[in-house]
């Protein structure tokens, strides 16, 4: 059996605080209808976080890698390397949110690193550690780990922002080990577009716009599409082509096929693309789990999708799972997890 990276297991933190559809209607002054909201964002309710540090972002990522820890049963002194795929938006800017983490979970023989890429940034990290872990002797376990509570920025008000209207909090890690002999990490594929690097964005509180005593309140809901028109029409374009391609060069790369797909981990947006994605790819709504009574929890969608799948049996031995993610910037992302006991010679197609 060659050398390979497998996926040890995961670990979740919801908030208790949710945000329902009812709630996210009124938000929006009834431009949204509660119907609506269900129906065409595919929310029914949200994770929000709690108005104390508790679920800051940070924090979240402590207890997602803490009980990442309990399921898996995995030694912090054993880990050698935290991939922290937690937002900038966190509770002291200029702290490493990996760093904290390891202090808190006792990873005392590890190093940290923070990764952005909006929502990819998990997919990406995934491709990453396995490549660290193949070329590095010395990275044996890697945890990726992080927070989000983005949604604080969202002004419901903002007829642009329906898309983001999903924005939720929460935390998710999942635990990869050099030569587990399951899970195998396969291939990836990321793809970037900065032509929109720059068309979504938190508009105050940069060396731009910085805060002051006039635009304090409006900062705390300043995420916004500053060049809308641009964004939409070139997502329109692009958007989906560069997503299957991504997908089909992952399969390619494995010597699979679309059929092979057996559980899709996707991140949530609008229920008509989710349909349309599934239609694409000949799957149906047993092989994946519409994070619809989640919200969009950015990057930690694909682990919360897994952890889900797994407690829900839509993943068993030898399911192919196919990650997918985009986030703003622009990035697409695909990945590839063969769940289950590799073969002796199994690599040897890879």
């Amino acid at each position: 059996m060659k050398d390979h990276v497998g996926v040890v297991g995961t670990g979740i933190y919801l908030p208790k605080n949710i945000m329902t559809a009812k709630e996210i209607s009124k938000a929006t002054g009834g431009i949204w209808s509660e119907d609506a909201v269900k129906g065409k964002l595919g929310i029914n309710k949200k994770c929000i976080p709690s108005n104390n540090f508790n679920d800051g972002t940070q924090e979240m990522g402590v207890y997602a890698a803490i009980d990442c820890l309990k399921n898996t049963g995995i030694n912090p002194l054993d880990i050698d390397l935290i991939l922290c795929v937690g937002e900038e938006y966190k509770e002291y800017p200029l702290t490493t949110s990996g760093i904290y983490i390891q202090e808190k979970i006792g990873a005392r023989k590890a190093w940290a690193i923070d990764l952005a890429q909006r929502c990819c940034t998990t997919v990406s990290a995934m491709k990453i550690a396995k490549d660290m872990m193949m070329s590095d002797s010395e990275i044996n376990t890697v945890m990726i780990v992080g927070g989000y509570r983005n949604g604080d920025f969202v002004d419901y008000k903002d007829k642009s922002m329906s898309m983001m209207y999903n924005l939720a909090a929460g935390g998710g890690a999942i635990i990869l080990k050099k030569n587990y002999g399951r899970n195998e990490v396969l291939d990836s594929c990321i793809m970037s577009d900065g032509s929109m690097a720059r068309d979504a964005a938190v508009e105050i509180g940069g060396i731009v716009n910085p805060i002051n005593h006039e635009n304090l309140e409006e900062s705390r809901k300043s995420l916004r599409l500053l060049d809308s028109d641009h964004m939409k029409n070139k997502l329109n374009e692009v958007s989906l082509k560069n997503w299957f391609d991504c997908i089909d060069k992952v399969l390619q790369k494995g010597n699979l096929q679309r059929k092979d797909i057996g559980y899709l981990a996707v991140l949530h947006f609008k229920r008509s693309m989710h349909k349309f994605m599934l239609k694409e790819l000949g799957l149906d709504e047993e092989k994946t789990i519409y994070l619809e009574d989640y919200g969009h929890i950015g990057q930690i969608d694909q682990i919360l999708s897994i952890h889900l799948g797994l407690k829900e049996n839509k993943i068993t031995e030898n399911t192919i799972i196919m990650m997918i993610a985009a986030g703003i910037g622009y990035a697409w992302s695909a990945g590839a997890i063969r769940w289950g006991v590799i073969e002796e010679g199994e690599n040897d197609r890879i």
